[in-house]
């Protein structure tokens, strides 16, 4: 879709001081709708990221994604003059974003109450494993950690298993996604009551238990500790992962009038029209007769055929996508959610597009991932610096 309108959040300036994965993937969505991006880094290597995973010409393919729409300045925050520069930038900003283990920015003075003497309206997202409060404040966190403790790492797998990761860094991601949110709320609340900032604190475990549906009312009511249950939705039924002829197909048949016309389209009437299958309380507790009912359907069959088939019952379902089956896929494609996008060093990838989608202001990629410092000289200009005394913090390995 074209841009209609700027970004809705044009005008917005971001600093952005933290690395890997929570602080740049909440800066990041503010990038893609529009606001300006000041990716603050260490000189030398820069933000780890950039030699993660897969790397094309010296750069991490991730990095494309995780950091378009910034700016790259590369800026020594160990030393007296960087933390100076750093404190400059912050004075003009509307939000600073960092994911340091608390008690970082106290150290290099750039505490909240400090920042918010030459700022009052600054908005500070601060992510970190466990908060900047508690008894575990200062232990090291990671997204893997925050799982485990938020519960999730435990649901994940097969039962008497060993538990697996869900595959990505879902804990960092869900920091970031709450960090993204709980700034949009402080921006409202400083433009309705007068102006003021305020410091927002994210905790990776929090983020992670925050979107655990029923897990801790369930263990409050009844003592139930829930596990782990493959591809099974414990309590829901049917709904579950089933084997075709060629593959698997995900059939969620757990609604009253849904479960059965699937089992009308089984040819299951029995199951269909037994009262005790009515409701979903009666379903659980025969979910093992109506999952092997399912499977004794889908495994004769093609997993398209199988989908078409319950496309035609209006029963939801679908397939487990691959990376091929995603950029293949014309509904993504129609839906703009994969872009291609060119590298500073002349590549042409593709990558996710973006969510969610503003249909005034919808979010567009303005500029491609910069390479560790390309916008330093630019930057340190704004803040009103000579080209000299540009030279002189380059010279002294301040800026780079």
């Amino acid at each position: 879709m074209p841009q209609l309108t700027p970004g809705a959040l044009k005008g917005l300036r971001v600093v952005e001081m933290g690395q890997l994965i929570a602080g740049p993937f909440a800066a990041k969505t503010l990038g893609d709708f529009g606001a300006d991006v000041i990716k603050i880094e260490p000189p030398g290597a820069g933000d780890p990221l950039r030699n993660w995973r897969m790397i094309q010409d010296g750069t991490s393919v991730w990095w494309q994604v995780q950091s378009r729409n910034k700016r790259s300045i590369a800026l020594d925050l160990r030393s007296a003059e960087g933390q100076d520069i750093a404190r400059q930038l912050i004075a003009q900003a509307d939000v600073l974003i960092e994911n340091f283990r608390p008690g970082t920015l106290e150290g290099w003075g750039m505490d909240y109450e400090t920042l918010f003497k030459t700022n009052p309206g600054l908005v500070m997202l601060r992510i970190s494993g466990y908060g900047q409060t508690g008894p575990y404040r200062d232990l090291p966190g990671f997204g893997a950690i925050g799982e485990a403790m938020g519960g999730l790492r435990h649901l994940t797998g097969e039962p008497d298993r060993i538990p697996v990761r869900c595959g990505i860094s879902i804990g960092d991601t869900l920091a970031a996604l709450h960090g993204t949110i709980g700034v949009l709320m402080a921006l409202y609340h400083r433009k309705v009551n007068g102006g003021q900032g305020q410091v927002i604190d994210v905790a990776l475990n929090e983020a992670v238990l925050n979107v655990m549906e029923s897990l801790v009312p369930e263990y409050s009511a009844f003592g139930a500790v829930r596990e782990p249950a493959g591809s099974a939705l414990p309590g829901i039924a049917p709904s579950n992962a089933y084997r075709c002829a060629d593959g698997v197909v995900l059939i969620a048949g757990n609604g009253d009038s849904i479960f059965k016309r699937l089992m009308a389209l089984m040819g299951r009437d029995d199951l269909g029209n037994d009262p005790e299958l009515a409701n979903n309380a009666g379903r659980v507790t025969r979910v093992q007769e109506l999952d092997a009912a399912i499977e004794a359907w889908t495994q004769t069959r093609s997993v398209s055929d199988v989908l078409a088939a319950l496309g035609d019952a209006s029963v939801p379902a679908g397939r487990v996508y691959t990376a091929k089956d995603i950029v293949e896929d014309p509904h993504y494609r129609a839906r703009d959610m994969i872009l291609k996008q060119q590298t500073r060093d002349g590549h042409e990838i593709e990558v996710p597009g973006i969510v969610p989608k503003l249909m005034g202001t919808p979010g567009t990629v303005r500029s491609s991932a910069p390479k560790l410092g390309d916008d330093t000289d630019a930057v340190l200009a704004e803040l009103g610096m000579s080209a000299d005394r540009i030279a002189q913090l380059r010279n002294n390995k301040v800026v780079a």
